[in-house]
């Protein structure tokens, strides 16, 4: 009779033991499941500016058009600055430069400074943003911009064109740094500190009573309150474009040829 006790006893032992060591695993967390990250081509990384380019291809062949049906030819300006943005565009593009590329900015210089000469259109939906003044270096010229550099401290304009950074407040409110992309032409544009900001001698008023508006130190300066708007609109890998029928900027661009 013994012996079916012991042998009862220990099989309910034995059953609870085995039941007692897995209960951390029965109520243990279950720890995610690692997965590889999936790496991308370049290419299908930058689908969108892709797309974007064969657009930009479209736009190339019917400039024309795009230039009448955004009515840049009675806001006066060049139809000639208007297809060279688009060349360097296109290229800019392809070299993956512009992060931002359906916003394009466009400074013309060809007109005076008692002009709004400055164009901010959405390229994807066909639309003109902002046209306002903006300002030329104080040794560029007074009514018209006609001298340019790209060496520090000549108070001069650059020619070509940029890429748009990031926003900062400085000594000039809120501004926007621009990195100079043509060698020779704007890259130093950083050493130099030309950036984008607004300026109280940059307005309607001023422009009519002497002629034209005030100069900066080199910087596209905008009016006061536009300022704002337009920065934050074109901030973070936009394209800014500043013309002039400046005939050594014009054969020695590798962007417009």
């Amino acid at each position: 009779m013994r012996k079916p006790i012991i042998r009862r006893f220990h099989l309910f032992f034995s059953s609870f033991f085995i039941f007692f060591i897995h209960i951390p695993f029965v109520f243990a967390k279950s720890k995610p499941l690692m997965v590889e990250p999936v790496s991308f081509p370049i290419a299908a990384m930058r689908s969108g500016l892709m797309a974007f380019s064969e657009l930009m291809t479209e736009f190339e062949n019917k400039a024309d058009n795009l230039y009448q049906s955004l009515r840049l030819n009675l806001l006066g300006y060049s139809q000639q600055a208007f297809e060279y943005a688009i060349t360097g565009l296109d290229k800019l593009v392809k070299m993956g430069k512009i992060e931002h590329p359906q916003i394009l900015s466009i400074v013309d210089f060809s007109q005076p400074s008692s002009h709004k000469r400055m164009v901010v259109i959405d390229l994807q939906k066909k639309l003109v943003l902002f046209n306002t003044y903006v300002a030329h270096g104080r040794n560029s010229g007074n009514a018209f911009a006609r001298d340019f550099s790209n060496t520090p401290e000549t108070n001069k304009s650059s020619l070509g064109f940029y890429e748009t950074s990031h926003t900062y407040i400085g000594g000039n409110g809120y501004s926007l740094r621009l990195e100079g992309l043509e060698k020779g032409f704007n890259d130093n544009a950083a050493s130099r500190a030309i950036v984008v900001h607004g300026a109280a001698y940059v307005s309607a008023s001023i422009a009519q009573q002497q002629g034209y508006i005030g100069r900066s130190q080199g910087c596209p300066a905008l009016p006061l309150l536009q300022s704002k708007p337009i920065i934050d609109k074109i901030k973070n890998g936009t394209c800014l474009f500043v013309y002039s029928p400046n005939a050594q900027y014009i054969q020695q661009s590798k962007l417009l040829h």
